[in-house]
């Protein structure tokens, strides 16, 4: 069988939203009422870019990595968790060629934290920007997301030998 030189991984994670709580996107806090509820930190963006790297090497997800039901996890701040996946894509061989993600919220606008948000993906990734690119979406009133009740993010990576 041939080795093929590349890799994608694809990661989506959703969260309900709550009065009173943060809302951590991609390590960054955004200032909101509400913010998402989770065993961890709850930043479903950093889950989802987890999941895509787990994916991208066929190393499970991020539940197996680190379950909801452990006690250590509770709280968690979601960067351990890419940095983790991230040693597992590096010792499997593999590199990041670029990474794509959306953030799917209604309110608040997201606009003025994108780059914010893709500058820290950059650093916890150890690429540089132009390798990260953040879309922001809302629900356009439908669903969960729309009725704000939820947020939710997707992740995909491309990785090289």
């Amino acid at each position: 069988m041939t080795s093929i030189p590349f890799r994608i991984g694809e990661g989506h994670d959703t969260h309900r939203l709550e009065a009173g709580r943060p809302l951590i996107l991609g390590g960054i806090e955004v200032p909101h009422e509400k913010g998402a509820v989770g065993h961890s930190d709850a930043d479903v963006l950093l889950h989802s870019v987890t999941d895509a790297l787990l994916g991208a090497i066929a190393a499970g997800d991020i539940g197996e990595l680190f379950p909801d039901t452990a006690e250590e996890n509770r709280g968690r701040n979601s960067a351990e968790f890419v940095s983790a996946a991230l040693q597992e894509v590096t010792r499997a061989g593999w590199q990041i060629a670029n990474l794509d993600c959306t953030i799917f919220a209604q309110q608040p606008k997201l606009s003025p934290f994108k780059q914010l948000i893709r500058q820290n993906l950059a650093r916890l990734l150890e690429v540089s920007v132009d390798q990260v690119n953040v879309k922001a979406k809302t629900g356009e009133r439908v669903g969960p997301i729309g009725r704000e009740e939820a947020v939710g993010a997707s992740a995909s990576v491309l990785l090289v030998r």
